[in-house]
């Protein structure tokens, strides 16, 4: 008669084979790296018909309820399609000139779906190991830049021309940085890199991210501001590009998906070298000269005479209000290992020049083209404004970091 002894230790014995087989069903292998494939693919298609069929459905709802006929349903999936286009870095040749501007709060949408996909990717297919985190990243970017470019040829026109290579290089370039950033968080990659790389930078890049969303949100109070002050000629370009009604209405999601853009332009005049619209018009603090602008009623922000408005002057402590924000914020995140308050200062001085690094490369995506001669530039100097907005925050971080790291050790 078997022992006591004997009979505990065979469920354990047994046990031992079924715990094997669970691993090797659960481990990330092959069938692993293609499910992320999968998974990635399915949801970039998600992400895009979504996108397209809701941006459709707004641009055919406005159309419908213009009382002066609007667009047809088909010109208005075609414009929808167009402005997702533009959203990903296309150019259009239109008859009047070259059409080279993104709509930053579509690009912002498109990239949270795009990392929301990445995420997913991930999750579904249990895609954790380096050959299906490559697979799923693979995937999502040939998917959207297939899809981008899929509908591109089918915009594509003697009416509104698709620069095609333009147009593949920034699909994939969004998709690798919004997608990719995704399936790195999910998998826990991103994670990884950060616990080897010194302890400040995880606070570091958070509070670089505050500031930028900061410098953002400021600027787009001015132009809240600008457009409040002059409310009457807003009802002017509305009204005399059938304001009454939809056509308002489509003016202002219009105006919405450029306001980022006008937000980064602000960003450039705050900063000090100011922005263009065109060869006509600069707005600085040193000047402004007036010149003919687009019919869009967004732009009744400009000023409305040569004179610097006192608006402008009010926002050259944007760049240090950034870097106030940015120091604080690096400061309280700070581990208790990662130095005292000089050390702080010292890593708000490198907060400060990414803030800066990061606004020029905003302003650099905000900027475009409008078309041929007078249009040929629109928005501000990214190289110029990122210089500008890394010396002032790079101080005002430093200052703030020292505080609040010397106040959060107590």
């Amino acid at each position: 008669m078997p022992s006591s002894s004997t009979r505990a230790a065979a469920p354990r014995a047994a046990a031992a084979p079924r715990a094997s087989l669970l691993e090797r069903l659960t481990a990330h292998g092959p069938g692993g790296a293609r499910a992320g494939a999968v998974w990635a693919a399915a949801a970039v298609l998600a992400v895009t018909l979504v996108g397209l069929v809701g941006l459709s459905i707004a641009v055919v709802v406005v159309s419908t309820l213009d009382p002066g006929g609007g667009l047809s349903v088909g010109g208005s999936i075609a414009l929808a399609g167009r402005l997702w286009l533009l959203a990903n870095g296309a150019e259009l040749r239109l008859p009047s000139g070259p059409l080279q501007l993104a709509p930053l709060l579509l690009t912002a949408a498109i990239a949270w779906g795009l990392s929301r996909a990445g995420r997913f990717a991930v999750h579904a297919g249990n895609a954790t190991s380096p050959r299906a985190v490559g697979g799923a990243t693979a995937a999502l970017v040939a998917g959207h830049v297939l899809l981008t470019g899929v509908l591109a040829l089918v915009l594509d026109d003697d009416g509104a021309g698709v620069a095609l290579g333009r147009t593949l290089a920034g699909a994939a370039v969004l998709a690798l940085v919004a997608g990719g950033s995704g399936v790195l968080r999910e998998s826990g990659a991103l994670d990884s890199v950060l616990d080897r790389l010194p302890g400040a930078v995880r606070p570091l890049l958070r509070a670089v991210l505050a500031g930028l969303l900061a410098l953002l949100a400021l600027c787009t109070a001015v132009v809240a501001v600008a457009l409040a002050d002059d409310a009457s000629g807003y009802a002017a370009v509305s009204g005399s590009l059938g304001g009454a009604g939809a056509g308002a209405l489509g003016l202002l999601g219009l105006g919405l998906l450029l306001l980022p853009n006008a937000a980064a332009a602000v960003l450039g005049l705050a900063a000090g070298p100011g922005f263009v619209v065109g060869a006509g018009t600069a707005v600085s603090v040193h000047g402004v000269s007036l010149g003919a602008v687009p019919a869009l009623p967004l732009l009744a922000a400009l000023p409305d005479t040569q004179a610097v408005p006192l608006l402008a002057f009010a926002s050259q402590v944007i760049p240090a209000l950034g870097g106030l924000v940015t120091g604080v914020v690096l400061g309280r995140r700070m581990g208790d290992d990662d130095g005292g308050s000089i050390v702080a200062g010292l890593w708000g001085v490198v907060a400060g020049v990414l803030l800066g690094a990061a606004s020029a490369v905003v302003v650099w995506l905000a900027g475009g083209v409008l078309g041929d001669g007078a249009l040929a530039e629109v928005g501000a100097p990214a190289l110029a404004t990122g210089l500008a907005v890394g010396a002032q925050a790079g101080i005002a971080a430093a200052l703030a970091a020292t505080v609040s790291r010397w106040r959060s050790l107590g």
